[in-house]
């Protein structure tokens, strides 16, 4: 499998790693130096997630970060995600529980 992202096509890149010393001039220094410079790769940042397709199925894909962020994609959603009841529940809950309270009264 390919280091790609199967949303945006991102993949690994190729830049250079660069080795300095010495002091930097801002912090007093003489000024730094490059020790060294060798090849290296950039891998993007690549996820295995569970998405749901335009046709309402699921399929695990290989994305991105910036594509999970940005909405690329949208994340199978396993279970709803916990809401605060309404303002009329509350005051349906609250008027029962009023309710339940005045007949709980027993004679003896």
């Amino acid at each position: 499998m390919a280091r790609v992202c199967e949303v945006c096509g991102k993949k690994t890149s190729v830049g250079n790693r660069v080795a300095h010393r010495g002091k930097p001039k801002y912090l007093g220094g003489v000024g730094t130096k490059v020790t060294g410079i060798s090849r290296r790769q950039f891998k993007p940042n690549l996820q295995n997630v569970r998405v749901t397709t335009p046709n309402g199925t699921h399929k695990t894909m290989r994305v991105c970060a910036r594509c999970i962020r940005s909405g690329a994609v949208t994340k199978v959603v396993r279970r709803a995600p916990f809401q605060l009841p309404s303002s009329e529940e509350v005051d349906k809950l609250l008027a029962q529980q009023l309710k339940g309270k005045g007949k709980s009264k027993k004679k003896k």
